[in-house]
C-alpha cells in the first residue's frame, strides 16, 4: 500500500479522533462530504475487512447516492485493485474483503436493518432528510466494537431528527459536532464564489440557509418569502410593544384533539391606525380547548380583554361532544365571531390579502418567531410533471398561514386598518 497524504481543513480535524458519533453541518461548497468521503476511504486502509454502508432517507437509484463521490476520490488519490479497492454496480470493495454499500433507509424496516448489524462505519448524507423512524432504527443496529455513525446536512429545521440528536441541549454519550461553511474551505472554488455572489443579489432570503448553515426561514417559492424579506429589512420584525388603550384581537386556525389532529393556531394582534401589529403566536397539537383558554388567560387574553376571530368551521358541532368552538368560547366569555366561508378561492383570497397588508404588518419577533417560521415555510404544491401550481401545499404550516391569511381578510373587508378605534358590542355579536 502506498503512502496516502490527504489534506484535511482545520475545520474538520476534531472529527479525526474516534469517535460514536460524528456531524458535519453547514451551508454550501464547506467540503462536508468530501471530507467524510476521505475519511470513509482511509478508515477502511486502517480497518482491512470494514463494512461500512452510506445512507440516504430516500435512494430511488445509485445516482443519487455517495458512491460516485467515493469512487471519484479513489481516482484522485491513485488507488485501485492493487490497494484492494474495486467498483462494482452496488457496492466498493475494500481491502481485507471489505464492503462499502449503499441503501435508503425508507426501504427498510425492523427486520431488514438487521444486515447492518455487522457494519462498522454509518455515514448518513443529507440527514436533515432522515426521519424520526430512520434513526430510531439505525442506530441501535450499528454496534459493532468501536462502531461509528457520522452525518453531514445542511440544517433545515431545528425538529428534523438530526437536529434535535446533535444539536440539542442534550447529546449523545461520545459525539464530535461541528459546524462547517464555505468560508472554512481553503480550497472554495472560484465558481461557487460567483454563485454565492449571486445569492446575495438575487435571492437574499435565501443566502444565510444555503451559505451560512442557518435554518431555513424562508424557502424557495414560499408565498410571503419576499415580503418577509422586506419585513426584515424595514425593521418591521423587531420589538413591538401592545397598545392598553386598543383591542386585542385573536385569529384562530382551527385543530382538534387527538395525536393525529391539526394544529390549533392563534395570531394576537392590534390593528393601531394604519398598522396591524402582531404581538404573540401559540400552536398547539391535539390538545383540548381547555389548554388554549389556560395560555390565553396566562398572557393576559382573557374575556373583556380581547376578541376572537374564527374561521367558518368555528360554528361547526364538535362529532365527539356536540358543541362548537364559536359556543364554547362564549361560554368562556368571549366575544366571538366566524368569519364565513368563502369558498373554493378562499386560500388564495387569505394569501392576497397577507400579501397587500405585509407593508402595514409589525412582528414582535420574540413571541412569534414561531408563526413566521411558518409564513416563510408556506408554499404552493407543484405539478413536477406539467410544471403548473396546484394550490397551497398542506403542511405543518398551512395553519400557521390560514389564521394569519384570516387576519388580514378581517382587517381588509371590515376597513379595520386605518380605522382608529375598537369594536362596539350588539349583544353577543360584534361589528366595527
Amino acid at each position: 500500500m502506498r503512502n496516502l497524504t490527504l489534506d484535511t481543513a482545520r475545520v474538520f480535524r476534531p472529527l479525526l479522533g474516534p469517535a460514536r458519533y460524528k456531524g458535519a453541518y453547514g451551508g454550501r461548497g464547506s467540503g462536508k462530504s468530501h471530507f467524510f468521503a476521505e475519511l470513509l476511504i482511509e478508515d477502511h486502509i486502517c480497518h482491512k475487512g470494514m463494512r461500512s454502508v452510506c445512507i440516504r432517507e430516500v435512494q430511488k437509484t445509485l445516482k443519487e447516492s455517495s458512491k460516485r463521490l467515493i469512487e471519484d476520490k479513489l481516482q484522485a488519490l491513485g488507488l485501485g485493485e492493487i490497494d484492494g479497492f474495486r467498483a462494482y454496480n452496488e457496492v466498493i470493495a475494500t481491502p481485507g474483503d471489505g464492503l462499502i454499500t449503499f441503501i435508503g433507509m425508507q426501504d427498510h424496516n425492523a427486520e431488514s436493518i438487521k444486515s447492518l448489524e455487522g457494519y462498522a462505519r454509518a455515514w448518513v448524507e443529507e440527514a436533515q432528510t432522515l426521519s424520526s423512524r430512520s434513526l430510531q432504527l439505525l442506530r441501535p443496529t450499528i454496534r459493532a466494537p468501536g462502531s461509528e455513525l457520522w452525518f453531514s446536512w445542511n440544517p433545515r429545521r431545528k425538529t428534523d431528527a438530526v437536529d434535535q440528536m446533535l444539536r440539542g441541549s442534550a447529546l449523545p454519550t461520545g459525539s464530535v459536532v461541528i459546524r462547517a461553511n464555505w468560508s472554512d474551505n481553503p480550497r472554495f472554488p472560484a465558481v461557487l464564489e460567483q454563485e454565492r455572489r449571486d445569492c446575495i443579489r438575487d435571492t437574499p432570503e435565501q443566502y444565510a440557509h444555503v451559505w451560512e448553515g442557518d435554518y431555513a426561514t424562508v424557502i424557495d417559492g414560499a408565498y410571503y418569502a419576499g415580503s418577509l424579506v422586506e419585513a426584515r429589512t424595514a425593521g418591521r420584525i423587531g420589538k413591538v410593544a401592545a397598545d392598553r388603550l386598543m383591542t386585542l384581537r385573536i385569529f384562530c386556525d382551527i385543530g382538534g384533539t387527538g395525536a393525529r389532529a391539526d394544529a390549533f393556531v392563534i395570531w394576537v394582534a392590534q390593528f393601531v391606525g394604519r398598522e396591524i401589529r402582531v404581538l404573540d403566536y401559540y400552536e398547539a397539537q391535539g390538545q383540548p380547548l381547555a389548554a388554549h383558554l389556560a395560555w390565553m388567560r396566562s398572557r393576559g387574553y382573557g374575556p373583556g380583554q380581547a376578541d376572537i376571530w374564527l374561521p367558518h368551521d368555528g360554528s361547526s358541532h364538535d362529532r365527539v361532544f356536540d358543541v362548537s368552538y364559536e359556543s364554547a368560547l362564549r361560554q368562556a366569555g368571549y366575544a366571538v365571531e366566524v368569519v364565513p366561508n368563502q369558498g373554493r378561492g378562499a386560500a388564495a383570497a387569505r394569501i392576497e390579502a397577507g400579501r397587500r397588508l405585509f407593508p402595514s404588518i409589525w412582528f414582535n419577533e420574540a413571541t412569534t418567531s414561531p408563526g413566521i417560521e411558518a409564513l416563510g415555510w408556506y408554499h404552493e404544491r407543484k405539478d413536477d410533471v406539467r410544471s403548473v401550481g396546484l394550490g397551497p401545499e398542506h403542511d405543518w404550516s398551512s395553519h400557521a398561514a390560514d389564521a394569519f391569511g384570516l387576519m388580514c381578510v378581517v382587517a381588509e373587508e371590515r376597513g379595520r386598518v386605518g380605522a382608529v378605534g375598537g369594536i362596539r358590542r350588539r349583544g353577543s355579536a360584534m361589528a366595527v
